[in-house]
């Protein structure tokens, strides 16, 4: 039996807090229970968050139910989960300010005016990430800032249909959108996706040199 989305919600949010994932009120969760989705609320301290704080919107992001406090708005990041739901046949959505993540987006390879990627191979928790193994190399695309969270969307959007063995979409000086089948895939896709940045961090921190050729600084764009 599935637990109550909106108990593993709050749950989930107190566990990210430990981690430094969602610290003051950034980052948020969502799962999907077939054509509900239930989000995490904007503007609030993740780890106070309790079930009945949770909003629940249909597929196309219409309100199904608010929570008991009037005071409480839909996360700004509900396009950007929907978009998951939709494009990916998510069932769950995470979105953490990770430090390990941030720093590491600073460093992508520019592709293009609105795209970078960071690539990573030859590390085991890379075999935790959906598709990927050993040797394989993971491209987490990073797409550019905006002053507006849901001004991401469009750009997340592209990010996904160009790398579509990812998981995830990181934002640079921002965090990253991960997403997985359930919200138990999500969480430890989210939690390897992590690690990777925090060592390959640590690594060009310490001046040991990756087992990729690609610039550690981003290309300028002519």
């Amino acid at each position: 039996m599935q637990t109550d989305p909106r108990q593993t919600i709050s749950e989930m949010c107190q566990n990210f807090y430990r981690q430094g994932w969602v610290s003051g009120t950034g980052g948020g969760i969502s799962i999907r229970r077939e054509d509900r989705v239930y989000m995490a609320p904007s503007g609030v301290e993740k780890e106070k968050i309790r079930p009945e704080d949770c909003f629940v919107v249909d597929l196309q992001g219409n309100i199904l139910e608010r929570p008991e406090n009037p005071a409480l708005k839909l996360t700004e990041c509900a396009p950007l989960f929907l978009s998951a739901f939709e494009l990916r046949n998510a069932g769950a959505v995470l979105h953490s300010h990770s430090s390990n993540i941030v720093l590491m987006t600073m460093l992508a390879r520019r592709l293009d005016e609105e795209l970078s990627v960071l690539e990573f191979t030859q590390l085991e928790m890379l075999k935790g990430i959906q598709g990927h193994g050993y040797y394989d190399t993971f491209e987490l695309p990073v797409v550019d800032n905006t002053a507006h969270e849901c001004d991401l969307t469009e750009s997340l959007r592209r990010a996904m249909e160009r790398f579509p063995d990812s998981p995830a979409v990181a934002v640079r000086n921002h965090g990253i959108y991960v997403w997985g089948p359930n919200e138990v895939k999500a969480k430890t896709q989210a939690e390897c996706i992590d690690f990777v940045c925090e060592v390959y961090w640590k690594m060009r921190s310490a001046g040991i040199q990756s087992h990729l050729s690609a610039p550690a600084t981003p290309a300028s764009v002519s």
